[in-house]
């Protein structure tokens, strides 16, 4: 299955935030396997998981320990919330089998929505669903309609737009109050945590293949998650060769590797540049080229004379002590053969 579009979200942006965000996602999938559960769904605050639910448990949980502060009466509610949700997207994954011809597999559909409390005081809303992976519909949060990304989402757009229905509207304002609502209770609860700073450690270093030189610089065990990692050449930024990727320890700190191609005519001083909440000013760690190793064959040509040497001086100490012990003289010549 393919990875939940919020993680996919999440995952792929770096860069320094002026902004709280929570969000959420569901995923179901047309059969449990693989480790999967057939329902699950889980909050994010700021990119760090608060809670959790999965049909395998059947109750809603906190994931960190200040998410416990809301009591447990929140906590009861979620668990009937998610149940009911659990039911209609079983009945989803159903549908879109059929709309997508599809009588049997592994699939799964897939409903990521959250809210964005901006520094200025503006916010921001979103909602958007997937089949297997590939995007379906999603809500136009400026004429807060649905609008259809694949062809079989038509069916389902013009029903939530319709009069009756009115989808879009009753999720503006779940994402415009309630989820900001919830956001800003949230961040009051976690703010020992989520203030805390830790700075970012760094490692630059280079792989060599195929004529070509990439450079690394790898940022990890920092927090906040926001960072901002580039390479300059000579005072110049430089494209990274791949997307940028802030990833999540163990330890609750995060990680990112940005890298860059050197060509082999290519001179200049590469400098990686990083801009974290915990550091005072840019932390810049320049990258210092190996110099060239020595070739395998002066390597081969140094241990032969140094054997040679050794022999000679050997040689010479044995002699020196034969002549000194005539008796012994055969046994030395012995020795020498």
């Amino acid at each position: 299955m393919k990875a939940p579009l919020l993680l996919l979200l999440i995952a792929g942006v770096s860069g320094v935030y002026c902004s709280h965000s929570l969000q959420y996602y569901h995923t179901t999938v047309s059969a449990p396997g693989h480790g999967v559960p057939e329902f699950s769904t889980a909050g994010y605050l700021d990119g760090i998981q608060i809670d959790y639910y999965s049909s395998d448990t059947g109750r809603a949980v906190p994931v960190t320990q200040w998410m416990k502060k809301v009591g447990a009466e929140y906590w009861e509610r979620n668990t009937q919330i998610c149940k009911n949700s659990e039911a209609a997207f079983k009945h989803n994954v159903k549908t879109l089998m059929q709309r997508f011809n599809q009588t049997g597999g592994y699939h799964s559909v897939q409903w990521m929505f959250g809210c964005e409390l901006r520094d200025d005081g503006s916010i921001r809303g979103y909602m958007q669903d997937a089949f297997d992976g590939k995007d379906f519909m999603a809500l136009d949060t400026e004429r807060w309609v649905y609008y259809p990304i694949a062809d079989q989402a038509l069916i389902t757009t013009q029903k939530w737009n319709s009069l009756e229905e009115r989808q879009g509207e009753r999720d503006k304002y779940y994402l415009e109050t309630t989820c900001i609502e919830w956001l800003k209770k949230h961040l009051e609860n976690g703010k020992d945590e989520l203030d805390r700073r830790v700075p970012p450690e760094v490692k630059v270093s280079d792989q060599k293949a195929d004529g070509t030189t990439k450079l690394l610089c790898q940022v990890y065990g920092f927090y906040p998650r926001d960072v901002d990692v580039n390479w300059k050449k000579d005072g110049i930024e430089v494209p990274s060769d791949e997307a940028k990727q802030v990833l999540p320890n163990t330890d609750g700190t995060y990680q990112i590797t940005v890298t860059v191609e050197v060509l082999p005519e290519g001179t200049g001083d590469y400098t990686c540049h990083i801009d974290h909440i915990s550091l005072d000013k840019t932390l810049i760690v320049e990258w210092e080229p190996k110099s060239n190793p020595i070739p395998s064959i002066v390597i081969g040509v140094i241990i032969v004379l140094g054997v040679i040497a050794a022999g000679f001086v050997i040689w010479k100490k044995r002699s020196a002590y034969c002549i000194g012990n005539g008796p012994n003289r055969s046994s030395c010549q012995n020795m020498l053969l």
